[in-house]
């Protein structure tokens, strides 16, 4: 560890001293191990992001020095260093916390003040405060270079030698833009200021009169008051609007509010009672009453839900008193863990807990924890109201997961139940540095143990490790335990849950992206046009022979170079039409509107957690319409992640009846009918658990047992567990159930009484299978006590004492319960885990018959597509585990790579394995998902998947979700055991010469960029994590790209987090496409946000993926809606609304730029100054927003049921440069009729009024020209329309409209100056409508040729549907509901229309056969059914 050299001297210093008597290997405490860092989702931090977290803290926060030598001590260590290298927090800074002790003179400054400076515990997520919201967001918003611009023609405008008529105009569009922006942005902060407001001012207790030593007093600056008083002003504004706008009966609302928040406050929260403090809670009952042939009383519980709480007048066996305990069951030595309270000093006795706000907690302070109340901060638990010191807390703020969590108070504090408590306890704590790893901390507290029976003797130096199970972390929810006491050790930005709260990586749409370039190339032509403009003007006026020297007295500049610069400044804003300063609000506005009917969509609304389809992302929707590749995880994504044991296998034989999808796909494969089959399966299975259910009740009457969720079926065990097949068999099958439900770390509690149900909190819903399986079997588990559990077997119940769990993690791949058995005190050690870690475990002496028979049956098992697990165990001696306890106990002792010395302790006990037996496990695919990924593959969408399962179980459950059929060849892409990267090229080469006759050179590789058509169903790749390691090194990785892109189908097997997020990059930047990842777990996280879109199954266990996702949904299957509905709507829209708002600039700006041929380029308004300004703003700005609004080329129910729509998306059709010029250049030529034929008109001479007035002066010119463009550019946005709509032809007449209604009545006001008077005069001349009219002709009739001709001889594929769809080919779509239509109901009702045109019979021509179809769309043949 790296310590600083002004706390400790060496690094040895930090090791804890040895504790007398620490923990006797018989010490009843139920004790549990994890490894921290294999927990995390990503396993360790990665030093690059941590280092990004870290020095956002550091710039958000310079105050805190402690963040700032974090942040620079991971820096300087992470140069040069590979992204898997990890960071410990032996290699960080450490901090000391000294409670109720003075800090040490090195660590105060010259005030005597504490030197180190922690963040406050408040946080801030908004981006503005009251006072700085107008500045900063005119800041952020002049980033835009389109806004520059406009801010600059605005500047440029102010001066007269520009010859802007009106520049208080000019700033209107930039106003506007600005002003809508910021509404925009001051809602969302607004909202998230609230957010901030809520969480800062939370309530929690705070012990108070008292001195924290580690802080110094908060003195609040001038500045900060008055930041703090401005806040306050607006806030007290705010609500005052609220109330006062809101009704009465809002104000009655906020009144109630603000008298509860009063009473709140002013509430002493102070005041436990004794009975209070010695209450505990419980999630464990036992309803029967019983007897234990060890204890002689009998006694019994009630559920209370409150930990080890009896009832009154019922005596507790299970509490702290030994008289009841048989001798064996007592500790071996008296257990003295010490006691941070020093009885010896004197105390004020003032400190009292009072009720404060989050905002107010400070490092080094005492807090006081409710039930049901957040966690502040992160929080080193001192003791709880368990007189075991256990506490229980819900993590889904942190990681998504809803099962409860036992976590520690540490041993020394167990005795701090009151405020005077707190008072009296003194020590230090020593821990390592803030980091963001979530599973993983390291401390130690340190005290002087003082003799309380002899106050004279020296006191004792004592020390006790401090890890992740004895801290709260802020975020998480203290459940089921009445309170608890601790001292905080880190704030605000240093809190975990702050620390893995770094941003999301901005994710741009590649619309977005190439946009850039085309704004680029109009800032390009707007160069050119005021390039043109200047130097034509220069040269004109350097000219002598001409009448300028006549007519115009002097030039603006005075000479020609000057004049020419003068006229390029001037064009720059003649022509500020041309750069598209709203397009980016307007394409904001639409993918807003766009993410709103993604959410409103009630057919991705999931109602068994009652979730919608959520954007995360607004920005990126357009990108869902070209996804070409999608990564999905299996488990909890494409299946249910509702666990179900279904077989088992023990002493050799294999019990349990199931029909699985895997099954069901292995049929398929054969060429049997799997519907049949299934139902005759099902038929047997229903059978079968009758009986099972009648030896049952024959055995014991087991009140726990719900028939109707029993999923073990298997009669033939309940017949060996009777002894049928022998006393061995019966003893086999007794142990498996009872290691079932011993091996575990499920909590219980109970849903009802009558009848008694249990509900199991499992860290994972595979042991929730497990324990629900024994529980029907009869060995049921009623709870938990402090020394272990208790089990109901089969009527007869009994206190299992659990010495010792050692969890499962990732790493491990294994769990172990050393558990002393009541009946002959014997010390069992039981373990469950994969088959290859199992088996690497077993003893090597006999039981091979046993080893091979079992490995079979998994075999078996995971080809039927079940999860599969081994089961063994070992006899402990008393010797054997007092060894191994203390090896342990130093170990969780060390503060220097603890982890690595408990994985080395727990190795050596999980070894000389005696097996017991399997099981297998189903996870059940997720209702909707063949379908699916049906339509997503006739959508030419190629799905990959990557698990973490078997290669058998992966490729079962690839046939049952139509990954995989049975035409495909599957290359299984294995290699041995040591292989290496040549074994790897080797099989790579082999496997691409062999089936695809390719080499693997770069210009194969080039082509298969371009390539973007699916491959043909004829191929599909398997490969597991071993594999994979090795392909994706840089040598072999874009040769392993060309061979996956052959396949029609990819299945990564065994693969870790960090394999699945390289290979989402590895094709996402090998092939040059959009990709799309799916996952449900926080081991999917890395995934998600490597890929173009992230998307998070919000699912029943956890929503850590949806939490880091772009979008959330709550079942797979709405991702074909997601992507095949709203992604093709959005791309397509996105698309041509941005091609139609480009040429609608350019057919104005360049009818200016054609009037300056005829006046020497001098920068002269052919328009009104008006029109130029509300050209884009008013008059051609809602109908093209409405276009990427509300366009539609079909229906919902046709996009799925036609998915081949999709395709044209991938290949990114909808937008290329190649559209984009086309539409310049239609714009080009429409400003050119636009103009000339107005120029036409009045070359000659003018037309009068029926007053006489002449026509042809400018203003009334311009009137001609800019009607001309307004009407064009609106009527070709409507031709460029799929859908007419009545609001969408309204829209586009309001906008037309608006030009004459702005004419008409800015004209009649003296302030329009020259054109005063204009409307009257041209739109009383019959030669404007005629000229209109013809104009708006010409322009858009080569448009409506060219599309009439394009959709009658070279149709799109969607020109050819909307056909079919008007000759009523769709007309079965009727019948189906959107979120029905899938590959078979497609199938099914296409049939049924048919048979019904043809009368549902036809006569074969021997008239013999006939054909009918029932009501279900199953054929029937001359008796026979098919299903369609």
């Amino acid at each position: 560890m790296a310590v600083d050299p002004d706390v400790v001297e060496s690094t040895e210093q930090l090791e804890v001293p040895e504790v007398p008597e620490l923990e006797s290997s018989s010490d009843l405490r139920h004790r549990r191990l994890r490894w921290a860092s294999t927990r995390h989702p990503n396993g360790r931090p990665r030093r690059s992001s941590r280092l990004h977290r870290l020095s956002l803290g550091a710039r958000l926060k310079r105050h805190s020095t402690a963040s700032e030598r974090i942040a620079n001590d991971i820096s300087s260590s992470g140069e040069n260093k590979g992204d898997d290298v990890d960071v410990t927090a032996a290699s960080l800074p450490h901090r000391r916390v000294y409670v109720n002790l003075p800090l040490p003179p090195n660590d105060l400054d010259e005030n005597g003040q504490p030197l180190t400076q922690f963040p406050r515990n408040k946080t801030r997520s908004a981006k503005y405060t009251p006072l700085s919201f107008v500045p900063k967001n005119l800041f952020l918003q002049f980033h835009n270079v389109a806004n520059i611009y406009f801010l600059f023609t605005v500047i440029l405008g102010i001066f007269p030698i520009f010859g802007a008529s009106n520049p208080g105009l000019d700033a209107v569009p930039i106003i506007v833009i600005v002003t809508v922006t910021a509404i925009k942005d001051a809602i969302e902060d607004y909202r998230r200021t609230l957010l901030d407001l809520e969480l800062n001012n939370s309530p929690t207790q705070i012990l108070a009169n008292w001195h924290n030593p580690n802080v110094s007093e908060d003195n609040v600056s001038l500045w900060r008051k008055f930041k703090k008083a401005s806040t306050r002003v607006s806030i007290r504004f705010l609500r005052f609007l609220k109330r006062n706008l809101g009704g009465s009966k809002k104000r009655r609302e906020m009144d109630a509010k603000d008298r509860r928040r009063r009473e709140a406050e002013a509430a002493d929260d102070d005041h436990f009672s004794d009975t209070d403090i010695g209450r505990t809670m419980t999630l464990t009952t036992v309803q029967p009453e019983y007897t234990d042939h060890r204890i002689s009383e009998s006694f019994q519980m009630h559920e209370i839900r409150r930990s080890h709480d009896v009832a009154p007048g019922l005596e507790n066996p299970f509490d702290n008193d030994m008289a009841t305990i048989p001798e064996y069951r007592r500790p071996s030595i008296d257990l003295t863990y010490g006691n941070v309270m020093d009885y010896s000093r004197d105390i004020p006795g003032t400190a009292r807990f009072k009720r404060s706000f989050w905002k107010n907690v400070r490092v080094g302070d005492f807090v006081r924890i409710r039930n049901d109340d957040e966690i502040p901060a992160d929080v080193v638990i001192l003791s709880t109201s368990d007189s075991d010191g256990a506490c229980y807390v819900e993590t889904k703020n942190l990681d998504g997961e809803t099962n409860l969590k036992v976590r520690q108070a540490v041993r020394c504090g167990s005795h701090i139940k009151h405020s005077r408590d707190c008072e009296r306890a003194s020590f230090i704590i020593e821990s390592e540095a803030p980091h963001p790893n979530l599973y993983a901390y390291s401390g130690v507290m340190r005290w002087s143990q003082h003799n309380r029976a002899d106050p004279s003797s020296a006191p004792q130096e004592m020390a006790e490790p401090i890890t992740i199970n004895n801290l709260l972390l802020r975020g998480c929810t203290l459940r089921n335990t009445q309170w608890v006491i601790g001292v905080v050790m880190f704030t605000g930005e240093e809190t975990k849950i702050m620390l893995n709260a770094g941003e999301t990586p901005s994710k741009r749409s590649r619309i977005t992206r190439q946009l850039n370039i085309n704004v680029l190339y109009n800032f390009v032509i707007l160069f050119l046009l005021c390039f043109v403009s200047g130097v034509v003007e220069g040269i004109e006026w350097s000219k002598s022979d001409n009448t300028t020297q006549w007519f115009e007295f002097g030039s603006v500049g005075g000479t020609p170079s000057v004049d020419g610069l003068v006229t390029f400044w001037t064009g720059v804003i003649l022509f500020q039409s041309l750069v598209p300063i709203s397009l980016f609000i307007s394409i904001e506005i639409i993918k807003t509107i766009q993410a709103f009917f993604i959410w409103s969509d009630v057919y991705m609304y999931y109602e068994a957690i009652d979730y919608p389809c959520t954007p995360k992302s607004w920005n990126i929707s357009d990108d869902l319409g070209q996804i070409e590749y999608v990564f999905s995880d299996k488990t909890g994504t494409l299946t249910q992640n509702v666990m179900e044991l279904k077989k088992v296998t023990v002493n050799g034989v294999s019990y349990g009846e199931a029909y699985t999808e895997a099954m069901a796909g292995i049929q398929k494969r054969q060429g049997l009918n799997a519907e049949v089959e299934g139902a005759k399966a099902l038929r047997q299975i229903i059978i079968s658990k009758e009986k099972m259910l009648q030896d049952l009740q024959s055995i014991y009457s087991n009140p726990y047992l719900n028939p109707d969720k029993m999923t073990f079926v298997a009669p033939h065990y309940i017949a060996d567990l009777k002894g049928e097949s022998g006393q061995a068999q019966a003893q086999a099958t007794h142990n498996f159930m009872l290691a079932l439900a011993l091996c575990h770390s499920v909590l219980t509690e109970r849903v009802s009484e009558d009848p008694p149900v249990l509900e199991f909190k499992a860290q994972s819903p595979d042991e929730a299978a497990l324990v629900g399986t024994a529980r029907d079997v009869g060995f049921t588990l009623i709870g938990r006590t402090q020394r272990g559990v208790i089990l109901d077997v089969q009527g007869h119940v009994q206190e299992y004492n659990v010495l010792t769990t050692l969890e499962f993690n990732s790493t491990r791949k294994r769990m172990s319960a050393i558990v002393r058995m009541p009946e002959d005190n014997r010390i069992v050690l039981f373990c469950k885990g994969a088959d290859s870690v199992i088996y690497s475990r077993l003893r090597q002496d006999g039981q091979e018959d046993l080893r091979e028979s079992t490995a079979q049956h998994l075999e078996i098992y995971a080809n039927e597509g079940l999860r599969t697990l081994c089961i063994a165990q070992r006899v402990l001696t008393e010797e054997e585990y007092e060894l191994w306890s203390k090896e342990y106990d130093e170990a969780a002792a060390a503060l220097v790579d603890r982890e690595d010395k408990m994985e080395i302790a727990a190795d050596r006990i999980e070894r000389e394995l005696t097996l017991l037996g399997g099981t297998a496990i189903e996870d059940r695919l997720q209702d909707g998902v063949p379908d699916a990924i049906s339509l997503l593959a006739e959508a030419g969408v190629k799905l990959w998947v990557l698990t973490g399962d078997r290669v058998e179980t992966a490729i079962n459950i690839g046939f049952s979700c139509n990954i995989l059929n049975t035409d495909m060849e599957l290359i299984v892409f294995q290699v041995s055991a040591g292989g290496g990267l040549e074994e790897a090229e080797q099989k790579l080469m082999e496997y691409m010469s062999q089936y695809f006759e390719l080499k693997g050179t770069v210009e194969e590789l080039e082509a298969a960029k371009t390539d973007h058509s699916p491959p043909e169903p004829t191929h599909a790749l398997i490969i597991d994590g071993d594999a994979l390691k090795l392909v994706l090194d840089d040598a072999l990785k874009m040769r392993f790209l060309l061979l996956c892109k052959q396949c029609k189908s990819v299945l990564c097997c065994r693969v870790s987090p960090a394999q699945k997020a390289a290979v989402v990059k590895m094709v996402k930047n090998g092939l040059d496409v959009m990709t799309l990842a799916i996952g449900d777990g926080a081991n999917d996280v890395a995934m998600i946000q490597a890929a173009d879109i992230g998307v998070g199954i919000a699912g029943e266990e956890g929503r850590q993926a949806a939490m880091s996702s772009d979008y959330a949904i709550g079942q797979f299957r709405f991702l074909s809606r997601l992507l095949l509905v709203h992604g093709r709507w959005s791309y397509r829209r996105l698309a041509e609304m941005t091609a139609n708002f480009f040429y609608k600039n350019i057919i104005f700006t360049l009818s200016l730029f054609w009037y300056q041929i005829y006046n020497n380029f001098d920068g002269s308004y052919l328009f009104d100054y008006t029109y130029i300004l509300l050209y884009n703003l008013a008059f051609t700005s809602l109908p093209v927003i409405l276009m990427g609004i509300l366009d539609q080329d079909v229906d919902d129910k046709v996009s799925l049921a036609v998915p081949e729509l999709y395709q044209r998306g991938i290949l990114r059709l909808d937008w290329t440069q190649k559209k984009f010029w086309m539409y310049m250049f239609d714009g080009l030529y429409q400003s050119v009729i636009c103009f000339f034929f107005t120029y036409l008109l009045f070359y000659t001479g003018g037309f009068v009024t029926p007053s006489g007035l002449q026509l042809n002066q400018r203003e009334s010119m311009g009137v001609f020209v800019a009607t001309a463009a307004t009407i064009v550019a609106n009527v070709y946005v409507l031709l460029n329309q799929y859908r007419w709509d009545w609001l969408f032809c309204l829209i586009v007449g309001i906008s037309i409209l608006l030009l004459f209604f702005w004419t008409g009545v800015y004209t009649v006001s003296l302030f329009s100056a020259a054109f005063y008077g204009a409307a009257n005069e041209v739109y009383g001349s019959l030669i404007f409508w005629a000229c209109v009219l013809v104009t708006a002709t010409a322009c858009l009739l080569p448009r409506f040729l060219i599309k009439a001709g394009q959709k009658l001889f070279w149709p799109l594929d969607v020109d050819i549907i909307r056909e079919k769809i008007h000759m009523g080919e769709f007309e079965y779509l009727r019948d189906l509901e959107p979120d029905q239509i899938g590959i078979t109901s497609i199938s099914v009702a296409m049939s049924k229309e048919k048979l019904d045109d043809n009368v549902a019979t036809v006569s074969a021509s021997n008239g013999s056969d006939s054909v009918t179809a029932n009501s279900d769309g199953i054929i029937s043949s001359n008796g026979k059914q098919h299903f369609i």
